[in-house]
């Protein structure tokens, strides 16, 4: 699926992409409630620092339905961390939920910018649709967002801006960030995993070995098509048992190839829709 709408006319064509509940945690930090003024401040005053012409709003509904399917422990963690949560942290959790909410309905009301939002859609996954088809009809994209996973969408015209390190990611200080090339994010990715995530990487596996490993043998699938690999090492013989944990792996977080079936085929012909009239 592919589509390419009318290209901005503003002078700095800039499109910004707000990773809507990710901004939000920084109210649930604090403590604040009533947050949806100060929150449509927040992305006015980033809309004005990277003079974006265009803002979208992507919002997580729900855990992916698609990665559930794939792997019924995805993000299980989490729930099971929420079903530890006290009655009080429980009620405090519902209360900065309907604030979100709220702030979602005044981001609709007050500003022209479109939130975009699907039952069992993560914004990851919306980000990464909207990214391939719109990357090449702006100067600039910036994703604001402190989800490293979001690095996987950066291209030359592509950027994220962590609002919680105030730091920027391009693929130009890429090197400041991390020890590896852009390209061998994703290899990397799959075999140490995802703990946030509770995707499971390969046993003994850390960022140096996966590092290693990836410049030795190359891609997720070059490792897969190399197994069994030889060596004693426990890893070695772990990661030589772990040909369908890596290609589990990397469907569960290439977002980049994946972003289409994570969203669905209807929920893109809508963000298409959405995006036409928005960018006119």
């Amino acid at each position: 699926m592919s589509i390419t709408f009318k290209k901005a006319t503003e002078s700095e064509n800039t499109l910004m992409i707000v990773d809507a509940l990710n901004l939000a945690f920084r109210y649930k930090h604090s403590g604040a409630r009533d947050f949806a003024t100060d929150y449509v401040r927040t992305v006015e005053s980033l809309k004005k620092s990277y003079k974006a012409s265009h803002v979208v709003i992507a919002c997580d509904q729900g855990s992916s339905s698609y990665r559930k399917q794939l792997s019924d422990v995805y993000k299980q963690n989490r729930k099971d961390k929420q079903a530890q949560q006290t009655d009080a942290e429980a009620a405090a959790f519902e209360l900065f939920f309907e604030d979100f909410l709220a702030t979602l309905e005044h981001i609709a009301t007050t500003t022209t910018y479109p939130v975009i939002k699907f039952q069992g859609v993560e914004a990851d996954d919306i980000a990464a649709y909207i990214v391939q088809q719109q990357h090449k009809c702006f100067d600039n994209v910036w994703l604001i967002s402190s989800d490293r996973d979001w690095d996987l969408l950066l291209r030359d015209n592509v950027h994220r801006f962590s609002y919680v390190t105030r730091k920027e990611t391009t693929l130009h200080n890429w090197d400041t960030h991390y020890d590896f090339k852009h390209d061998d994010y994703i290899s990397v990715k799959c075999l140490m995993g995802d703990s946030g995530d509770n995707v499971l990487g390969v046993e003994g596996i850390g960022p140096k070995r996966a590092q290693a490993l990836v410049e030795q043998y190359g891609t997720t699938w070059d490792i897969i098509a190399s197994i069994p690999l030889n060596g004693k090492y426990k890893y070695i013989q772990a990661l030589n048992e772990s040909r369908d944990k890596l290609e589990l792996n990397y469907k569960l977080m290439d977002l980049v190839t994946h972003c289409e079936e994570a969203v669905g085929t209807q929920n893109c012909q809508e963000i298409n829709t959405i995006l036409a009239n928005y960018l006119k």
